[in-house]
């Protein structure tokens, strides 16, 4: 069953059958939100094999919606970090974004984070906009060291953060 059939309810862990589609999700949702927002040095390097590998170097915490081998969209937590967030094209303006975004907050909640903190690309208003609109502030612009193939690349982006309810264990 395609993930177009239904919008899904609730999010799951990911598994080994979804790490290309959320290779491809990836991509496709990095090149969309970054490209004219972020210099083209990045853009060389964010290809499909780059966030394939990523993906295989996750952590334990990618959550999923949409069926197996067919995700509509992923979040990755590492830390009090929402590191990762990306819904398909073809599920906007369906809530599942509301609903991946709320289970993040859980799953963070749950490991005792009080605050959680994500970053967005300085220019990036579709997902400040989302990203307001379900209670996250932007506290600052920081610069974000990411690790390219030939070095450092420092680049400014919003800080964005929210508290979070805890979860009594």
């Amino acid at each position: 069953m395609s993930g177009l059939g239904m919008t899904p309810t609730k999010a799951r862990d990911a598994v080994p059958a979804d790490t290309e589609p959320l290779a491809r999700l990836w991509y496709a949702g990095w090149q969309d939100a970054h490209r004219g927002v972020l210099p083209e040095e990045l853009a060389k390097v964010r290809t499909y094999e780059h966030f394939l590998e990523r993906l295989s170097l996750a952590p334990d915490h990618l959550r999923v919606v949409g069926t197996e081998g067919d995700p509509l969209g992923f979040s990755l937590c590492d830390g009090d970090e929402l590191n990762q967030f990306y819904v398909d094209a073809r599920s906007r303006g369906s809530g599942l974004a509301q609903l991946l975004i709320a289970d993040a907050e859980t799953k963070l909640a749950e490991r005792s984070v009080e605050t959680a903190w994500l970053a967005c690309a300085i220019g990036n208003e579709r997902a400040a906009r989302f990203y307001e609109k379900c209670g996250w502030h932007r506290a600052c612009i920081y610069t974000s060291q990411l690790v390219l193939p030939d070095g450092v690349f420092a680049l400014d982006v919003w800080r964005y953060e929210k508290r979070l309810a805890q979860i009594d264990g």
